[in-house]
């Protein structure tokens, strides 16, 4: 660390917490200040005290123009796929940063597009990637749009040097091995009624606004069906509140769940809906089963994690894909359930990887349930079709419905 030169380290909100944690547990050397809350010291010469200055992506676009006049040794960008939109304020902030050295650290370089990696790569290295508009000329267009392999493989090669990547069987070898399943769950009949009548009703409406206005302007109603059609095959009380029937996934959860905790496992659940998790958590309750839960509204992150490391009467943590599924060590579980698939595998990853990481000393079982007949199923197979070499290009909502032809939507609401 130079002398009078503090490094500066940007994150999320959430994860705050954990860094200064790690960060006195590793480096008990380092002098660090987390820069955060309403009341922060916005006077500059109390960085030259600090080797480490910890703060989030909001602080820095609200104090961009102060924090822009100091020059740091290192600034790093932890999660920062939150850049990845180059016309967002966060983006613009971070740019005028002024540091000796730069580094960004990302599981999901790639979320949405090729333009992902343009903006994240035009913060550390200025330029190597020419402007964005020679960019999407040059690479995006012609991998995106035409699929070119040759354009890909330049790409790579001009990243490579640049990018230092971390793979787990090379930094943890002793590492337990890692078992993923697909559990098919079976819908209830009362649900495959349900999903029938609304599967019926979304197809004839977008079949005929397709007809009338093409697809391109279909795609928010594709996606308000598509949503619908996924919530309903988790459990129908996710569409509709006055549901009074069952889910077949949610019996095969909770008949999964029983034996799990009957033997005395630990238990990640994790939901893109929070509204699933919250019928688990009433389930829970009712069963008087210990449980952590985190979702957006969870104000003490640590406590929840504390409890289901240390605590063994809470055997099941409920965390949600957004505001879990980076940032946490949850290696007491050696059970992962995921309800519902993903659209962007890496994050699918990232989520297990929350039990399957340094510190796990026992097998980890992951369980990814997918309701037969549905959506659910038929996604997965379109993504199987639609990946680009080793690159996700389709990874979530929007960008997955800009992608599907006619056809495929004929596929899926079939």
């Amino acid at each position: 660390m130079q002398a009078g030169q503090p490094s500066l380290l940007v994150i999320p909100t959430s994860l705050i917490y954990n860094w200064e944690l790690e960060a006195r547990k590793f480096t008990p050397q380092l002098k660090i200040l987390t820069y955060t809350g309403t009341h922060r010291n916005k006077d500059l010469r109390l960085f030259e005290q600090y080797d480490l200055i910890i703060t989030s992506y909001g602080i820095v676009r609200i104090d961009v123009e102060m924090l822009s006049q100091y020059l740091f040794h290192y600034i790093i960008l932890d999660e920062s796929q939150a850049i990845k939109n180059p016309g967002s304020n966060i983006s613009q902030a971070v740019r005028e940063l002024k540091s000796r050295h730069r580094l960004i650290l990302t599981g999901t370089p790639l979320e949405n597009s090729t333009l992902d990696l343009w903006s994240q790569m035009s913060f550390a290295n200025p330029g190597l990637l020419g402007s964005q508009s020679f960019f999407k000329n040059e690479f995006l267009h012609a991998i995106e749009r035409r699929k070119d392999t040759e354009k890909v493989q330049k790409l790579a090669r001009i990243i490579k040097p640049f990018i230092l990547r971390r793979l787990k069987s090379q930094v943890a070898l002793d590492l337990p091995e890692k078992i993923e399943n697909i559990q098919y769950c079976l819908m209830s009949p009362e649900q495959a009624q349900m999903y029938d009548r609304v599967k019926s009703s979304y197809r004839n409406r977008i079949l005929e606004e397709m007809e009338q206005q093409g697809l391109p302007r279909s795609q928010f109603l594709l996606l308000q069906g598509l949503t619908k059609l996924r919530q309903i095959a988790n459990h129908p009380r996710l569409a509709e509140s006055d549901y009074q029937g069952d889910s077949g996934k949610m019996e095969d959860v909770r008949y999964k769940l029983e034996n799990l905790l009957s033997e005395h496992h630990k238990v990640l659940i994790f939901s893109q809906f929070v509204k699933h998790l919250r019928l688990l958590r009433d389930y829970l309750d009712q069963q008087n089963i210990g449980y952590a839960y985190l979702d957006g509204a969870t104000r003490q992150r640590q406590a929840e994690v504390d409890k289901f490391q240390q605590n063994p009467q809470c055997p099941v943590f409920l965390i949600s894909l957004k505001a879990g599924g980076v940032g946490l060590n949850l290696t007491a579980a050696d059970y992962v359930f995921l309800l519902d698939p993903w659209w962007n595998p890496a994050v699918e990853a990232q989520a297990i990887d929350r039990a399957h990481r340094i510190g796990q000393t026992n097998r980890v079982f992951t369980y990814k349930f997918i309701t037969r007949d549905t959506v659910e199923e038929k996604i997965l197979a379109l993504q199987q079709h639609k990946r680009l070499l080793a690159q996700e290009i389709i990874s979530n909502e929007e960008s997955f419905i800009k992608s599907l032809t006619p056809e495929d939507v004929m596929e899926l609401l079939r």
